[in-house]
């Protein structure tokens, strides 16, 4: 490990620190990635990718110390259950789309085997003129 990085591991375990004791100096004091990246004067990808291992640790400590969910778990678990409203409504929606075409396929078998049935005319009655004479 080069001492960039070591310098950098342990500016972020003192910004860690600072954010959970609620002394930010340098960012908005809010416990998020964000917050931590600036608070350590690290680029937040530089977090993310080279220092992930501390960035879990973050999260642990701030459920474990503070008590709360960190905002990103509250943001996945809301599209979570949204999602989950989502699936259920297609769900229900493709059932009754599934209904629909048994509905309709034994309606069209009834008409085509109706019009299979030769037609017989329906007798008019007396006090009707038909607008066309017969056909014979």
């Amino acid at each position: 490990m080069n001492e960039q990085h070591h310098d950098e591991r342990t500016r972020i375990r003192e910004a860690i620190d600072r954010l959970l004791a609620g002394q930010a100096v340098a960012s908005n004091g809010s416990l998020t990635v964000v917050a931590l990246a600036a608070e350590a004067g690290v680029h937040r990808m530089a977090l993310m990718k080279r220092h992930a291992d501390l960035k879990n640790e973050f999260y642990e400590r701030v459920r474990t110390e503070t008590q709360q969910v960190p905002e990103t778990e509250k943001r996945l678990r809301e599209t979570i259950t949204k999602l989950k409203k989502t699936l259920k409504n297609k769900n229900a929606e493709i059932e009754e789309l599934r209904q629909l075409v048994t509905n309709l396929t034994l309606a069209s078998a009834v008409l085509t085997q109706k019009t299979d049935e030769p037609i017989e005319p329906v007798p008019t009655p007396d006090n009707v003129i038909p607008l066309h004479p017969p056909t014979s």
